[in-house]
């Protein structure tokens, strides 16, 4: 019997070890922003936090950079924020068909370009993965400025797959940009 696939809307990265202060961090975040009981797990891969948010993860992002601009120190052990649209079972079939529910979300003519971050996970190298799934998108690949990013985010039997703004991802190291 296959477990249920993940049901985080956002993706979190701690340093190695640092999950038990990164979860406090998380919560205490995400309380300020007006969500009073996210859900906060450790996921199989160290050092990546799922979250499930009542809030929209975009909304949580711009809401971490005015945060961030408030008080920078707010921030001591999360690293990354990202966005996580759906998710499906890690075998090649499976992400394909969830690019094909998140595709349209590139609109016609704008520029885009493909992440993939894989975490024990060994079955599709990257460059399988991006060219499996970069021949569902119809649009103009552009790895320097894209205004969309089809992000993959592939976490053992799981994959976590979106489709972004630059500006829809938080980083403590570049806060105002990707």
């Amino acid at each position: 019997m296959r477990k249920e696939i993940y049901d985080f809307n956002l993706l979190v990265s701690c340093s190695w070890g640092a999950y038990g202060k990164a979860k406090k961090e998380i919560v205490q975040v995400l309380e300020m922003l007006g969500d009073e009981s996210p859900f906060v797990k450790r996921t199989i891969a160290e050092g990546i936090i799922g979250v499930k948010t009542e809030l929209n993860s975009r909304e949580v992002v711009y809401g971490l950079r005015r945060l961030f601009d408030e008080d920078p120190f707010i921030f001591q052990y999360t690293l990354k924020w990202v966005p996580v649209d759906l998710w499906t079972f890690s075998d090649m079939d499976s992400m394909k068909e969830g690019v094909r529910k998140l595709r349209n979300r590139i609109l016609a003519g704008e520029r885009w370009r493909m992440t993939v971050e894989k975490r024990r996970y060994n079955l599709h190298h990257n460059i399988e993965v991006i060219k499996e799934l970069a021949d569902l998108i119809d649009e103009k690949v552009d790895l320097e400025n894209p205004e969309k990013i089809l992000r993959v985010d592939i976490i053992e039997r799981y994959s976590g797959i979106s489709v972004l703004k630059s500006t829809d991802i938080f980083s403590v190291a570049k806060p105002h940009s990707v």
